[in-house]
């Protein structure tokens, strides 16, 4: 690494443009800040040696200059704002309805936004912001923060703490505030050295020569704010971990209980009751909703119990349970527990539970029972032996069923519309008759059968729509956050400003700097130099 030696003695790293003690101009790195002798000098990182700006003959160097640049910053941040954008033309898979006709995104799509939905899914926007190429657009925005912020820190920082009282002429003319006197008495100096101090400026002098300063900390703003920034990507990031973040969905039919997902079966959760409870049809305010929805929820929560399994676990037997939480989840009033969070988020209704069927003789009107048997559709048997002898079996079972190009199928494994193939044997008969029953539907697989079987009764039953969440990483985006905003006021409402004192002989040059806000410094000067013989500063723009 080459050093640059200053006249003043001070060894500078390769790559200043401004002398780290004197400030005087070096020369040959004019042209990386765009110095010009007829203008005033960039002061935006006090003439530090920047490694962007210096090296770019490795790899290495290459990589650091490609995203130290600002430009490289904005674009990878507007590249981004464009993705996020594109997730939200459509709802992301975790955001279709719990009522949907089908959750699975490759259906849902299409079929409700036709082609373009279509599109969509194939290109992989439905899971956009857990994409890898969205993460890694996301890192890079990461490694882009934390490169230009240690580029221009590091030198900045150094360059601050090794400035000396004295400064170069060129460097003091050069200032956008500046002014030189004549004939200054020693009384005019320790006025102006004791004003500055009741503005609270930190006053050094080397031999006379003067440099008060304060509001450095402002300085620092920007990288605040990338520290915030760069831990709320890390926190977007983690997001992607299960163990940092877990978001599941689960239904829970009245009744039943069921393992709670993303658990790894540590926990489960029972439906006691659901409840929904309704706007009335003659409230005047929801007249309008219920006339086109046909209802306006005023009510709906799932009255639940959680359990954590205990003991070991043996393949086949059933877990043992202890009790943890019994409540009431309502919208927007969560159960919590263990560090997860079980939120309402929708219902089904009119699902069957159980059916009851009659067998009763084909040629009777009056379709007396000659016996009936009860079905729990979630766990049906596969053979109903009666009383009175009569036997029957299910030879096909369609929980949610329809027609499918001719062919019998079931939609969803749940009970919303039952149909049955059933095999049924009459006391002392060995050929059995073969029916098919469902909802409206009754048909004599042979045209011959002497008994029918109806439908005389059922149950129906609400299923609880839940989220399970839970999310480790929100301390992380408020701490960042708090971080960013930190930084916003550290840079926004102090101002590092510096002036500085030059004597020479009886002759004095006084010259000024502030990252912003030049009228408040110009208002300190004022003050500082009232009732003395020295010259207000000048505001020059260019240097003549």
């Amino acid at each position: 690494m080459n050093k640059i030696k200053c006249e003043c003695g001070h060894v500078n790293p390769e790559g200043t443009v401004l002398c780290e003690a004197c400030g005087k101009p070096m020369e040959q790195n004019q042209h990386i800040d765009g110095n010009d002798k007829r203008k005033l000098l960039n002061m935006r990182y006090d003439g530090s040696a920047r490694r962007s700006q210096t090296y770019n003959k490795s790899i290495v160097d290459k990589t650091w200059n490609f995203f130290s640049s600002v430009k490289v910053g904005v674009w990878l941040i507007v590249l981004a704002l464009i993705a996020s954008g594109l997730g939200t033309i459509f709802p992301q898979e975790q955001y279709i309805p719990p009522n949907a006709a089908s959750r699975d995104p490759s259906i849902y799509y299409e079929s409700q936004y036709g082609i373009l939905g279509q599109i969509y899914y194939q290109l992989g926007f439905h899971n956009l912001y857990s994409s890898w190429w969205y993460m890694l657009l996301i890192a890079l925005i990461g490694i882009s923060l934390v490169i230009c912020s240690i580029d221009r820190f590091v030198p900045l920082y150094k360059a601050l703490k090794r400035q000396r009282p004295r400064r170069h002429t060129q460097f003091l003319k050069r200032q956008r505030l500046f002014s030189e006197t004549d004939n200054v008495t020693d009384d005019d100096i320790g006025k102006l050295i004791s004003r500055l101090k009741e503005k609270r400026y930190k006053v050094h002098e080397e031999n006379g020569h003067i440099m008060a300063e304060k509001g450095r900390f402002s300085r620092w703003g920007p990288y605040v704010n990338h520290i915030g920034l760069i831990i709320v990507l890390i926190a977007a990031l983690l997001r992607m971990t299960p163990f940092m973040y877990m978001d599941e969905y689960v239904w829970v039919r009245e009744g039943e209980q069921t393992v709670i997902p993303g658990t790894d079966g540590e926990y489960h959760i029972k439906n006691k009751k659901f409840i929904l409870e309704t706007y009335d049809e003659d409230d005047e305010r929801f007249k309008e909703a219920i006339a086109q929805e046909g209802m306006v929820e005023k009510n709906f929560q799932t009255n639940a119990v959680i359990y954590k399994e205990t003991g070991e676990k043996i393949a086949g037997a059933e877990p043992e349970l202890k009790k943890v939480k019994e409540e009431k989840i309502q919208l927007n009033h969560p159960l919590k527990f263990d560090g997860y969070t079980i939120y309402q988020s929708g219902y089904q209704q009119n699902e069957f539970n159980s059916m009851t069927f009659k067998i009763h003789e084909t040629n009777d009107s009056d379709e007396k029972s000659l016996g009936s048997f009860k079905i729990n559709l979630n766990n049906p048997k596969d053979t109903y032996k009666l009383d009175n002898g009569f036997s029957v079996t299910i030879s096909q079972y369609y929980p949610d069923y329809e027609m499918d190009e001719g062919e019998p199928r079931s939609k969803t494994n749940y009970p919303r519309n039952p149909a049955f193939v059933f095999n049924v044997n009459p006391p002392g008969n060995e050929e059995s008759e073969m029916s098919f029953v469902g909802i409206g539907k009754n048909v004599d697989a042979t045209g011959e059968n002497d008994y029918k079987l109806g439908i005389e009764n059922f149950e129906m039953r609400y299923a609880s729509g839940l989220s399970v969440k839970r999310d480790y990483t929100i301390p992380l985006f408020i701490i960042g956050a708090a971080i960013f905003m930190i930084g916003v006021i550290q840079g926004m409402y102090w101002h590092h400003r510096r002036i500085w004192l030059h004597p020479e002989n009886e002759d004095v040059m006084l010259a000024g700097h502030t990252n912003k806000n030049w009228f408040g410094l110009k208002k300190d000067i004022e003050h500082i130099i009232e009732d003395t013989n020295i010259q207000m500063v000048k505001d020059q723009q260019e240097i003549e």
